[in-house]
């Protein structure tokens, strides 16, 4: 059993007695665990920003500028990561003046109106995240079907036994898929990562709602 369990049980026995000091405890408990996991959010996302910049920086090679000049894309994906990142960056900003604002609330609304603005700033992080996944797969995939020799190649082989249409509509289908699962695969990553902070804040927040002072 938990601290915070310890006090709410300690409090239904001695309400009477100890109403008032037993609910600013609560709310200390509280407030310490919130600004607990919104600190956690905080690190996690620069974690995060630094994992993908190394592996950026990793897979960043000769080959892999040679493969954005054959697509066409070597002016367009620099100034759509520099964009990417600087909108990251911004998230993280976010995260970080929640923190600063959680560590200096002293009442229950405020603490729970900062809850529910660290939830809504991750929900939109991570739908931002997903999202420009989503457009960088679709936009490469584009640029690679219109200009990659490979698949130009390929296309003229498989016409000869394969109406084009029919041929495109399996390509667009492999497409799809490819995207569907990298993305279902990310949202999973992100529902484990950060479910488990949001509902421990759901949890903070329901048991805010109980305190009335």
């Amino acid at each position: 059993m938990d601290e915070l369990e310890i006090l709410k049980k300690d409090w239904k026995k001695n309400e009477n007695a100890f109403d008032q000091v037993t609910e600013k405890e609560i709310y200390g408990m509280l407030h310490k665990r919130s600004s607990s996991i919104v600190k956690w959010i905080l690190i996690i996302s620069v974690l995060e920003l630094l994992l993908w910049s190394g592996i950026s920086f990793l897979t960043a090679d000769e080959e892999y500028f040679k493969t954005l000049e054959i697509y066409h894309l070597d002016t367009v994906m620099p100034i759509i990561s520099v964009i990417n990142y600087g909108i990251i960056l911004f998230f993280i900003y976010l995260f970080f003046k929640n923190y600063k604002t959680i560590n200096t609330t002293d009442t229950v609304k405020q603490l729970m109106q900062s809850i529910l603005k660290t939830r809504k700033t991750v929900k939109y992080y991570v739908w931002y995240n997903l999202g420009m996944t989503a457009f960088s797969f679709i936009l490469v995939f584009i640029f690679q079907f219109m200009y990659d020799p490979n698949i130009q190649k390929l296309v003229e082989k498989m016409s000869k036994s394969l109406s084009l249409n029919t041929f495109y509509c399996i390509m667009i289908l492999v497409y799809i898929i490819v995207i569907v699962v990298f993305i279902g695969l990310i949202w999973l990553f992100y529902r484990i990562l950060y479910g488990i902070l949001m509902r421990r804040l759901q949890k903070n927040f329901n048991e805010l709602q109980k305190i009335d002072f």
